[in-house]
């Protein structure tokens, strides 16, 4: 089952599945990370919209996603917001101009995008060269034990989410032509990271 089936089919119930790690975690830290943004931002694997509430009412936002269902869920969300645009699209081929976008933003999706560095290498392409991407990701630990763990769970997850829990998505996000200028360490040592990069 592709990871576009995976995510129709639990669209209804997506956000009670990590609703501990939103409750004590992911809601703050999208606050940190979008609610400075300004300009033209574009949010890849909008997903059900959990980001929406935490932009700028000044920041005019595009959002993609590959799945139907999960966009009817952001779509419910964003009702009164006159700033949100929503579009069913894929990430490793995003149909806008090149140098479109002030901001790209990712939260946990470059784990579930079949092929990352293409989808960062369109990502790039659509920023303005003053731009920058913010990504929000979980990633494969520096650390031992939580690497082995992460190993562990990995075939579970990709078959019920399509989520890999082993990228390396800071070597990702540079093989794609990006010059990472933060990757701030959030949570389980190094697992969870905010990166800011420059295309």
């Amino acid at each position: 089952m592709s990871a576009v089936s995976k995510y129709n089919r639990i669209a209804p119930i997506y956000e009670l599945i990590d609703l501990p790690l939103e409750l004590f975690f992911f809601r703050k830290w999208r606050t940190e990370a979008l609610s400075g943004l300004s300009g033209k931002v574009l949010e890849i694997g909008v997903g059900s919209g959990r980001n929406l509430k935490h932009y700028p009412s000044n920041a005019l936002l595009t959002g993609i996603d590959n799945s139907e269902g999960m966009l009817e869920k952001a779509r419910n969300k964003a009702r009164e917001m006159k700033n949100v645009n929503l579009l069913l699209m894929d990430a490793e081929h995003l149909e806008f101009p090149d140098k479109s976008f002030d901001y790209v933003v990712t939260t946990f999706v470059l784990c579930t995008i079949p092929d990352p560095v293409k989808a960062l290498k369109e990502m790039r392409r659509v920023l303005k060269p003053s731009g920058e991407l913010i990504a929000l990701e979980h990633l494969h630990s520096t650390n031992p034990v939580i690497a082995w763990f992460e190993d562990l769970i990995d075939p579970f997850l990709f078959f019920l989410l399509g989520d890999h829990t082993t990228r390396h998505t800071a070597r990702n996000i540079e093989e794609a032509g990006f010059t990472i200028i933060e990757a701030k360490k959030l949570a389980f040592k190094d697992v969870f990271r905010r990166i800011r990069a420059k295309p």
